[in-house]
């Protein structure tokens, strides 16, 4: 990360004094929460710092304005210049991925995917539906007439990837909204390998007869071959939506290609802006033309006023994106996420299907007599930043988990590189190996308590603070 000029510096400090002098509580958060961002190693996969530019973006007078509706299309006047920054942001995110369409609008990974989810339904259901029943217009329906539309457009089939192999809430999961909108069934891994096996998926594909195959993950260690996934999609004629959240900036910096690269496989591509893309907190849908007009409507079929503050900083970072730079960082991700996973495999540490190759290792930390819960707490006692995540047919649920899932991207964005992650692996083994689990109130085994060894806390704290400092967290920015 660049160093932050005087001016930068300057600029922030202001900021936190002109909050400060409306509620200084905000502001000493805000403080701190810099300062525990710098003092720990941050390993949350979905997290990752964005630039200053980024983050200035985001506190202007953008936020003032409300644009419901679509570029030169707007519900509200006086929306020229959201106009600008929405074009801006789509025009980046097309020429970034190379994709057809970009809408720009949702304000977060799972309003992508509803979005995705609803334009789908309206350009396969909606609108044959009401090409058959005469009418163009929604508005025009008999009452019983949407009945019966209401009843096609909430009983179509989804088939994703279920959570424990590595799926996302939002791809069907039953207490999630996508698995109370569709009726839905789920893919799993291989039970040995813990890999996709596109066969199994093809043969439930062409048993369930999807409308909308979902591919894509948030805890699955490997690449996916979305042209296989294309493939199975036509088969069955299903539309083949990717939900590329977690490793959209591998794919914008040219780590994953050809079968690898989603966008020219998918009719329908989501994504976070933030995560390994390093932007803004935020969501993005790429189409194809065929889908283009469905998904314009995101706004108000599924999304309220776009965050055209968001947008600016989603056009900044976009932008950023498409910098040379940016391609050697994400092969970077990608090397320092495989430099952790040979860090644990050398200590025996057990991983999810023995490796990894693209941002993120997920450790199976049963093998330390651990729940995912316990170990995540033990780690944030050493200053180490992980969460809890389940594994293939996790015997302690998606709550306590028997995983923990580590990501590169943040580190990486730092300037870590082979060696620390090999320390960080170190120092990770190290903590669960002097963790014992602890005892409920009744004096069972407990899933979440936990019992850290002593001094164990302090000594790892001590040794991240050296890797910590020589790399340090937006260098030269000093708040006053």
């Amino acid at each position: 990360m660049a160093d932050i000029d005087a001016l930068t510096s300057s600029a922030y400090s202001q900021a936190l004094e002109v909050i400060a002098s409306v509620e200084p509580r905000i502001a000493e958060a805000t403080r701190q929460e810099l300062s525990d961002q710098r003092g720990s190693l941050k390993l949350i996969a979905s997290e990752n710092y964005a630039s200053p530019a980024v983050l200035l973006t985001m506190g202007t007078w953008f936020s003032d304005k409300y644009a419901e509706g679509t570029v030169g299309h707007r519900f509200y006047a006086g929306c020229q210049n959201v106009d600008t920054v929405e074009a801006l942001a789509a025009e980046h995110a097309r020429e970034l991925f190379g994709a057809e369409y970009a809408y720009a609008q949702p304000h977060s990974g799972i309003d992508a995917n509803l979005v995705a989810f609803w334009s789908i339904l309206a350009h396969r259901v909606e609108g044959p539906w009401l090409e058959k029943a005469g009418s163009k217009n929604i508005n025009e329906l008999t009452d019983a007439d949407w009945e019966s539309l209401r009843h096609e457009l909430g009983n179509q089939r989804l088939l994703g990837m279920s959570l424990d192999a590595g799926g996302h809430l939002t791809h069907g999961f039953r207490p999630n909204i996508s698995g109370k909108m569709f009726h839905q069934q789920q893919y799993g891994t291989d039970p040995e390998t813990g890999l996709l096996d596109y066969d199994v998926v093809a043969a439930k594909a062409r048993e369930f007869k999807p409308l909308i195959l979902v591919a894509g993950y948030s805890a699955y260690p490997r690449r996916v071959n979305f042209a296989k996934m294309r493939e199975i999609a036509d088969e069955v004629g299903a539309t083949l939506m990717v939900d590329m959240a977690h490793f959209a900036g591998l794919v914008a910096g040219k780590v994953f290609t050809g079968d690898e690269d989603p966008v020219p496989h998918a009719h329908v591509v989501t994504t976070t802006t933030h995560k390994s893309l390093r932007g803004p907190r935020g969501g993005m849908v790429l189409a194809t033309e065929e889908y283009a007009s469905s998904v314009d409507r995101g706004c108000p079929m599924v999304l309220g006023g776009p965050l055209s503050h968001v947008m600016a900083a989603k056009a900044v970072a976009l932008a950023e994106a498409r910098q040379p730079s940016f391609q050697t960082y994400a092969q970077q991700v990608a090397d320092n996420a495989k430099s952790l996973a040979e860090g644990f495999l050398k200590r025996d540490a057990r991983l999810v299907t023995g490796g990894t190759d693209n941002h993120l290792v997920l450790l199976d930390v049963s093998g330390f007599g651990l729940t995912g819960r316990q170990a995540e707490s033990a780690l944030l006692d050493a200053g180490i930043v992980t969460n809890r995540n389940s594994v293939p047919s996790d015997p302690n649920g998606a709550w306590y988990t028997s995983g923990i899932r580590l990501g590169t991207p943040a580190l990486t964005t730092r300037g870590f590189g082979h060696d620390e992650f090999d320390q960080v692996a170190e120092l990770i083994v190290h903590v669960l190996q002097h963790t014992q689990p602890g005892t409920t109130k009744a004096g069972g085994p407990s899933k979440a308590s936990y019992v850290l060894g002593d001094g164990i806390a302090d000594k790892v704290r001590d040794a991240s603070a050296e890797m910590l400092d020589k790399h340090p967290l937006y260098p030269g920015l000093v708040l006053s």
